[in-house]
């Protein structure tokens, strides 16, 4: 193996792995995170994990994603997953701005990349998929920041955050967790101990207004409001609540030996948006026991141009540069197709019992 891939694994999912190694039936989840471009870096890691590795799967499969992790689970929950993943690819990679952009050109230009990656028939072909099952996670605003009013939006984000360095759990006077998923086939998920989980059934008839949502940056986008078949209100980024996750997935028993898997683009794992300057906030262990995380190794990352994934600052970074920046943001996916051969090397060698590293390294 080449190291360009790291797997920690919580001391239950260790304890399976290490005596059974890795089998696609075992993973009952999977969980997409917030974090805009750098999801780049793990289209190859996802092309190898739905195309290949869960291509013979027949039992449900939860997708769990957060802001772009929802919408790299919307495409590869269609019919032909590596031809939606390449249109949405190829619709990300087209984005371009104006030199001072506003909300509403933002929102724009972002609705043209959800309906081309969910192309003539998506919608139907997600909300009918044979084993895969879509759950998108969104936040529901309450005043100030169901405003779009720039001053009280501004006003509600500095509640936030002042809520959120008292406690985190102050933030449901601001936000509330709002889940569109199957009604009749939810995730296997318990009763959260720091923000209720509400869900709200997944339909023709609001799964573009959801995609939309989970990923509507406040003060970058514009929010969406009163989504269908969920209670009324103003939506917003998934990621405000659920940066990278901290949810009481497959706790009830019911699951035997299953576990959690999570592509992700960094070794670090931060439950909120708001917690990202906290680096001692963590998800809770029973949250994690189940986890394998996969991520890249800090030797890929170095070897990468610029030494860096791709992020949000690239588009001001680039601008007036935008060939640049797709020639650099090609390179890393590019690269980041060593990650999905190695992903796989590593399951169907038997090799992941050996380099499954303790969790508790990186939350604690």
């Amino acid at each position: 193996m080449s190291g360009n891939l790291v797997f920690y694994a919580g001391p239950k999912a260790m304890e399976v792995i290490g005596r059974e190694g890795l089998d696609p039936s075992m993973i009952k989840a999977v969980l997409g995170s917030a974090g805009g471009p750098k999801w780049l870096v793990l289209y190859g890691l996802d092309r190898a994990i739905f195309s290949t590795w869960f291509k013979d799967r027949r039992e449900p499969l939860f997708l769990l994603g957060s802001s772009i992790g929802s919408w790299r689970f919307a495409s590869v929950c269609q019919s032909n997953s590596a031809e939606a993943l390449d249109r949405f690819l190829a619709a990300y990679l087209a984005q371009s701005y104006s030199p001072r952009p506003d909300r509403e050109e933002i929102t724009r230009e972002c609705a043209k990349i959800r309906d081309a990656l969910l192309g003539e028939n998506g919608i139907d072909e997600i909300l009918h998929h044979p084993f895969l099952r879509l759950v998108i996670l969104t936040t529901r605003c309450k005043w100030p920041l169901a405003s779009d009013n720039k001053m009280l939006l501004s006003l509600g984000l500095l509640d936030a955050v002042l809520y959120n360095a008292l406690n985190r759990s102050a933030l449901k006077f601001l936000l509330e967790r709002v889940l569109f998923c199957d009604s009749e086939n939810p995730p296997p998920m318990g009763e959260a101990s720091d923000f209720a989980i509400r869900k709200a059934p997944l339909s023709a008839e609001n799964l573009k207004e959801a995609l939309m949502a989970s990923g509507s940056i406040p003060l970058v986008m514009t929010g969406v409001k009163d989504i269908a078949h969920a209670p009324p209100g103003m939506y917003r980024d998934g990621g405000l609540l659920d940066y990278h996750f901290d949810l009481p997935l497959l706790q009830d028993g019911e699951n035997g030996d299953g576990l959690i898997l999570f592509p992700h683009y960094t070794n670090h794992i931060i439950p909120g948006w708001f917690d990202k300057r906290f680096p001692w906030r963590k998800p809770r262990k029973e949250n994690v026991e189940r986890m394998l995380l996969v991520c890249p190794s800090k030797e890929f990352i170095e070897k990468l141009p610029h030494g860096k994934i791709p992020d949000r600052e690239d588009f001001p970074r680039f601008r007036g540069r935008t060939e640049e920046r797709i020639a650099y943001w090609n390179a890393v996916i590019e690269a980041g197709g060593l990650l999905g051969r190695e992903f796989l090397d590593t399951i169907g060698s038997g090799a992941i019992g050996r380099l499954a590293r303790p969790l508790s390294e990186i939350v604690g």
